[in-house]
């Protein structure tokens, strides 16, 4: 297969705004996309990623802020001379045109020699698969496939930066893991500098280098997938990736470096960048599988179960707080019913404190 001509560079957002009359659909944005990395825009649906998207690809021009690509700044120019891609939701593929003349769009567009249109055309197929179906028409592919070959438009015009936007939110379950491993696989083979946009979060947690968690037009919160997960910076951000248990408790002492907690009626003792003081209400977080049941744990009941194929995924109330825990499901697992009483533990250690 032909060597990748497209380029690669950082992509830095400084304070990326718009607005919709008063209301801010992206307020003050800021972020940087190192060269031939992948971030994911994360977040509900109206949070703003698919906005700031199209302020990146200059589909939309910004109120305020700054867009560079490496070094030269593209806050106002046009989405032609960005050099970069993007990949619609709804792939905005030409029924009438087959999937060559499909791929070929672009590159007539910008008045590309047509033998150069041919070899670019071939060598984007080829990359996604599908270089044996090159005159199918749309009709005759499946949803899978009509994926393929919008990506494959995307790469024909060897761009600096590449923009998806919910690229995989029409395709089934087991469609879309087999996708974004695809996708993620040619993004790194390529060193492609990507900015990805989807509300899944298994899916973000699946492709990223790096998530960037967005509501309500703000960054919430920009780190590794592991790093979101382990220690969410607010209440939003653990709840939204993932199932988590969000408790209130009150600082009593701050003793050697860590605060003394009373929470569920026992005393823990949590790390924290944040400074409390005596008396303070503090609001922590602890992953349903991170609870275990134990028989000198705090007394709690079933309220209700979830048999989630390899986990189990209890309700509980626990110290007049509903509290989530997931329990492997192995043959071996007692059988526990809704309404048993209860006893659950959990360590110190594995308590987020959250701002």
């Amino acid at each position: 297969m032909s060597a990748w001509r497209g380029g690669s560079m950082n992509v830095v957002l400084n304070n990326m705004t718009k607005r919709y009359g008063e209301l801010a659909a992206v307020n003050a944005c800021s972020l940087e996309i190192k060269d031939g990395e992948l971030i994911t825009l994360l977040g509900p649906s109206g949070c703003g990623k698919t906005t700031l998207l199209r302020m990146v690809a200059g589909l939309l021009m910004p109120d305020g802020g700054q867009l560079f690509f490496g070094e030269k700044e593209m806050t106002l120019a046009s989405a032609q001379e960005r050099k970069a891609a993007m990949v619609f939701q709804h792939y905005a593929l030409f029924p009438n045109l087959n999937v060559r003349e499909n791929v070929a769009f672009g590159l007539k567009a910008a008045g590309i020699p047509r033998e150069e249109i041919s070899r670019k055309v071939r060598r984007a197929l080829e990359r996604v698969d599908l270089g044996a179906l090159g005159y199918r028409r749309m009709d005759e592919l499946s949803g899978g496939q009509k994926q393929r070959v919008a990506l494959a438009r995307a790469l024909a015009v060897e761009p600096n930066v590449l923009l998806l936007d919910e690229p995989l939110s029409n395709l089934d379950e087991k469609l879309r893991q087999s996708m974004r491993r695809n996708i993620r696989a040619l993004q790194q083979e390529l060193g492609m500098t990507t900015l990805y946009v989807t509300h899944d979060q298994q899916e973000a947690m699946a492709i990223s280098d790096r998530i960037a968690v967005m509501n309500q037009g703000v960054i919430q919160q920009l780190g590794r997938p592991y790093e979101i997960y382990d220690t969410p910076r607010n209440a939003f951000v653990a709840d939204f990736i993932g199932h988590a248990n969000i408790l209130k408790g009150k600082v009593l002492s701050r003793d050697s470096g860590r605060y003394r907690v009373l929470l569920q009626g026992r005393e823990r003792f949590v790390k924290s960048k944040k400074s409390f003081v005596d008396g303070d209400a503090i609001e922590l977080m602890i992953r349903p599988e991170a609870i275990q049941f134990s028989e000198n744990g705090i007394p709690a009941n079933i309220q209700w179960m979830e048999h989630l194929g390899s986990i189990v995924r209890y309700t509980m109330e626990c110290q007049g707080t509903e509290l989530l825990v997931d329990r492997v499901n192995a043959l071996s697992t007692k059988r526990d019913q809704i309404g048993d009483a209860v006893r659950v533990e959990y360590d110190d250690d594995v308590l987020v404190v959250l701002e």
